[in-house]
C-alpha cells in the first residue's frame, strides 16, 4: 500500500519530478563518467598522456561530489515543500508517523535509485564518448578502455544511494516535528521579509565590503596561496547571499512605490508576485548565482587551456618539426604534412670541434626563434650578425639542430668561402612550420619517432623539437579542458533545475490568482508578459552576479592562462544559448500550468 502511494505521489507530480529528474540524472552521469575514467586503472597504465590526467579527473570528481551533495539536499527539500500538504492530509485521515516516514523513505529512495539507474546507462554512452574525445585531445591510444567500467558502476551507485537515504531519514525526521496546520498552509503562507530601511542599508554595505574582499583575494593567489581560495570563497558566499538579501528587497519595494511604473500593465501583480516568498528566492538565487559562477568558469578555463596549448609550445620554438638529414620514412611522413606555411633548408657542416652554418645562407633564411625578454616573448630572426648575440639564449631551441652525438661540438657561422673550405661532413636540415599543428599530430609523431631512432635520441633534453613539448602540456591542458567543459555542462543543469524546479514547485497554488485575473479580462497577452519578466528576473539576477564573479574569478589563473580575458566570446556565448533555453523551457512550463482556460 505505501508503495502504491509514493509511486501515486510520482506520478501525480511527474511534470515537477522531471525537473529535479533530468538535473539527478545529468548528476549521476557525469559522475560515473569522471569515475569511469579516473579509475580504470589499466587504461591509464597503458596510456601515459592519460595517466598524466588522471590526477585532474580526481580533482574534478571532488568538485562534483561537492557541488552534487549541495544539489541533492536542495532538491530534497524541495520535494517535501510539494509533497507537505499530502502527508498532512494522510495524517489528518490517521495515518501515524511511522508509516508516514516509511513513505517519504520510498519516496526519496526511490527517485535517487531511479535517477542513478539512468543516470549511469547515459553516463556509459557519455564516457564512450568523453572517452574518445579526450583519446582524440591527447592523441593516445585507446588500449584497454572501456565505457563499462565496474568500480565507477559501484561507487556512483553507492554515492547516491547513501547520499538519498540520509536525505530521507532526516526529511521525515523534520516533516514529523512539524505541526499539521503548518505543513497544511506551508505552500500559501507569504514569507515576505519586513525589513527596515536601516537593516537593508547594512547587509547591502556589508554584501559590498564581502564581495570586494573576496574579489581582492583572487588577485592575490601568488601571495596568498590557497589561503586566498579559502577566503573567496567564505566572503562571496556570504557577500552573494546578502547582496540578494537586500537588493532584491530594496528593489521591488522601491518599484512598487514607483505609481508610474506598477501602474503600468500588470506590474503591481508583477511585483506581488516576487515579494510573496522572497526570503526562498533570495537562498535558492544565491545558490543559483554561486552555480552559475562555477559553471561558466568552469567551462571558460577549460577552453581557455585548450586555446593555450598550442601557443603555449610554440613560445617555446617557432619550428613546428626539424630534421637533420632525414631517412626515406621521415621523408615519408614529412610529405603527409598539410598546411605547410613553411619549408626551409639549411645546410650544415660537421667538423671534429664545431658546427658550421653558411653565413650566406643564414642572411638569406634567417633562423626564427622565440625569445622570452623582460617579461615577455616575443620572436627573433637570426642571421649570421647577431648570431653570437642570441646564441646562448636560444641554446635550448638550438638542440633541434644537433644530434646526441655532436657531444660538445658548438655551433658556429662562418663565411661561405670558410664554410666550403672546412673539411668535414655536410648534411641537410630542414625546417617546417604547419598551419595546424594538432591536425598534423600523426605525421610529425612519425618524423620525430623516426629522426630519434635514427639519431639514438633518448629523451625530451636530446631532442628540443616542438613536438615533445606540445605532447607534455597537452596531457595537462587538455585534461583541464576536458574537466572543465563536463563539470561546467554538470553545474549549469544542476543549477538551471534547481532554479526551474523552485518556480515551478509552486505553479500549482500561482494558477488560481492566473485563473482570476483571466476571469476579471485580464488579456492573456498580458499575462504571459507578467510570468516572461517575473521569470525573466529570476533567471537574470544570478546569471549577471555569475559572470561578474567569472570576471573576477579568472584574475587567479593569470598565471596559468596567457590570455584569461581573450577568448571569453565562445564559452559565454554557449553558456549564455544553454542558460536561455532553460529560461524558455521554464517559461512555456509555467505557462501550461497557470494559463488554464477559465470556467465558464
Amino acid at each position: 500500500m505505501l508503495r502504491k502511494l509514493a509511486l501515486g505521489g510520482i506520478r501525480s507530480r511527474f511534470r515537477d519530478y522531471a525537473v529535479l529528474f533530468s538535473g539527478l540524472v545529468i548528476a549521476s552521469a557525469v559522475f560515473y563518467m569522471f569515475l569511469a575514467l579516473a579509475t580504470n586503472t589499466a587504461f591509464l597504465k597503458s596510456n601515459s598522456p592519460v595517466a598524466m590526467a588522471s590526477f585532474i579527473f580526481g580533482f574534478g570528481e571532488v568538485l562534483l561530489v561537492i557541488i552534487t551533495m549541495v544539489y541533492i539536499v536542495y532538491a530534497n527539500t524541495f520535494l517535501m515543500s510539494m509533497r507537505q500538504r499530502d502527508y498532512a492530509m494522510f495524517m489528518m485521515l490517521g495515518a501515524k508517523g511511522r508509516k508516514i516516514g516509511q513513505l517519504i523513505f520510498i519516496e526519496t529512495v526511490s527517485v535517487g535509485l531511479l535517477a542513478s539507474v539512468v543516470g549511469v546507462l547515459i553516463g556509459m554512452g557519455l564516457t564512450s564518448f568523453a572517452g574518445n574525445l579526450l583519446i582524440g585531445m591527447l592523441h593516445a591510444p585507446a588500449t584497454h578502455f572501456s565505457p563499462f567500467w565496474a568500480p565507477a558502476l559501484l561507487w556512483t551507485f553507492g554515492f547516491f544511494m547513501v547520499m538519498f537515504v540520509i536525505a530521507a531519514f532526516f526529511n521525515a525526521a523534520k516533516l514529523l516535528k512539524t505541526p499539521m496546520l503548518a505543513l497544511l498552509h506551508a505552500a500559501t503562507t507569504p514569507n515576505r521579509i519586513q525589513q527596515k530601511q536601516p537593516v537593508l542599508f547594512i547587509q547591502a554595505v556589508l554584501a559590498l565590503v564581502l564581495l570586494a574582499i573576496g574579489y581582492w583575494a583572487m588577485t592575490q593567489l601568488a601571495h596568498l596561496q590557497l589561503m586566498a581560495i579559502g577566503i573567496a570563497l567564505v566572503t562571496i558566499v556570504l557577500g552573494t547571499y546578502f547582496l540578494f538579501n537586500s537588493l532584491l528587497v530594496w528593489l521591488i519595494g522601491m518599484l512598487k512605490r514607483d505609481r508610474r511604473f506598477a501602474a503600468r500593465g500588470l506590474h503591481t501583480f508583477t511585483l506581488s508576485q516576487l515579494s510573496f516568498r522572497i526570503r526562498d528566492y533570495t537562498k535558492i538565487l544565491s545558490v543559483v548565482a554561486m552555480l552559475f559562477a562555477l559553471a561558466l568558469g568552469a567551462i571558460t578555463v577549460g577552453l581557455g587551456f585548450q586555446h593555450d596549448i598550442n601557443e603555449m609550445a610554440s613560445r617555446q620554438t617557432a619550428y613546428d618539426v626539424v630534421t637533420i638529414d632525414a631517412n626515406a620514412k621521415t621523408q615519408q611522413a614529412a610529405q603527409k604534412l598539410t598546411g605547410v606555411t613553411a619549408k626551409t633548408t639549411y645546410t650544415q657542416k660537421v667538423t671534429p670541434k664545431a658546427l658550421y652554418f653558411d653565413a650566406a645562407q643564414l642572411d638569406a633564411k634567417p633562423l626564427e626563434f622565440e625569445w622570452f625578454n623582460h617579461g615577455t616573448w616575443k620572436k627573433i630572426t637570426v642571421t649570421s650578425k647577431n648570431f653570437a648575440r642570441y646564441v646562448d639564449q636560444v641554446d635550448a631551441q638550438l638542440l633541434q639542430f644537433r644530434t646526441p652525438a655532436d657531444g660538445q661540438r658548438q655551433l658556429q657561422v662562418v663565411s661561405h668561402a670558410d664554410f666550403t673550405a672546412a673539411q668535414g661532413q655536410t648534411r641537410a636540415i630542414v625546417t617546417y612550420q604547419v598551419r595546424d599543428f594538432a591536425a598534423n599530430y600523426d605525421a610529425i609523431e612519425t618524423m620525430v619517432t623516426q629522426q630519434n631512432r635514427q639519431y639514438h635520441v633518448r629523451s625530451a633534453d636530446q631532442s628540443g623539437q616542438k613536438f615533445m613539448i606540445y605532447a607534455l602540456i597537452n596531457s595537462m591542458y587538455s585534461g583541464f579542458a576536458f574537466m572543465g567543459f563536463f563539470l561546467g555542462i554538470a553545474f549549469l543543469a544542476m543549477l538551471a533545475s534547481t532554479l526551474m524546479f523552485k518556480i515551478l514547485s509552486g505553479a500549482g497554488f500561482d494558477a488560481a490568482r492566473y485563473a482570476m485575473l483571466q476571469k476579471i479580462g485580464v488579456r492573456p497577452s498580458l499575462l504571459r508578459r507578467s510570468i516572461r519578466q517575473e521569470i525573466g528576473a529570476l533567471f537574470i539576477f544570478p546569471g549577471a552576479l555569475g559572470v561578474i564573479h567569472v570576471l573576477f574569478g579568472l584574475k587567479m589563473f593569470k598565471g596559468l592562462l596567457q590570455h584569461p580575458y581573450g577568448n571569453l566570446l565562445v564559452p559565454f556565448g554557449i553558456f549564455i544559448v544553454l542558460y536561455a533555453i532553460y529560461y524558455g523551457l521554464t517559461v512555456w512550463i509555467y505557462e501550461r500550468i497557470v494559463l488554464t482556460k477559465p470556467a465558464a
